[in-house]
């Protein structure tokens, strides 16, 4: 981002190129529409360039990006009267080898073993139904920290609140979760080796 400060446009590509995807998988699944995340994200990117002078380096780079992405998911949520959300079961529209593909199965998912997939594949729904259930600070939470990978500490940041009270809203969301998807007949726990089956 510094580079990219100092007028290297080469920089701002290689910030694109490597935050792209989390991002998008941030805001679609903040706005469970794929249309309006990939609105959302365009104007994440242009509020960066336009907004370059002012970063600061006093944290890191992806706390300022994912902040400037979630205000901009608040901003348009406030600014829509009503949401006509897209399920991530319902067919996804767009290049012909994701056509009919549930949106929820056409997001990357890389490093995943073939077992690993399988299961995902059939819970993944099952979960995405669950996610969309529980209440939106506690979404948000569980998606930059499972789907994003990031910490609790820039998670505070972005969000404006302690980082025990992010902390909280992962446990309450886990629970959530694992109450929900005990409804749909899910048994066991949400994490294997550490990792939620969100990844």
């Amino acid at each position: 981002m510094l580079a990219f400060q100092a007028g290297d446009a080469r920089a701002f590509e290689v910030l694109v190129r490597k935050h792209r995807t989390p991002v998008f998988n941030f805001i679609l699944r903040f706005t469970s529409h794929r249309a309006r995340a990939e609105d959302v994200l365009q104007e994440t990117w242009l509020k960066v360039v336009r907004s370059a002078s002012e970063y600061t380096p006093k944290a890191k780079f992806t706390t300022w990006l994912y902040t400037i992405a979630r205000n901009l998911c608040v901003d348009r949520a406030r600014k829509e009267s009503y949401r006509q959300a897209a399920s991530l079961e319902a067919p996804a529209t767009g290049t012909s080898a994701e056509e009919g593909r549930p949106l929820g199965e056409s997001l990357p998912d890389e490093g995943i073993n073939p077992e690993r997939g399988a299961y995902n594949a059939r819970l993944r729904p099952l979960l995405e139904r669950a996610l969309a259930g529980l209440p939106e600070e506690q979404r948000e939470v569980f998606v930059l920290r499972e789907y994003s990978g990031v910490p609790f500490k820039e998670i505070a940041e972005v969000t404006g609140v302690s980082e025990n009270t992010v902390k909280s809203r992962m446990r309450y969301a886990l629970e959530g979760l694992r109450r929900r998807l005990a409804e749909f007949g899910v048994e066991g726990d949400l994490s294997e080796d550490g990792r939620t089956v969100a990844g």
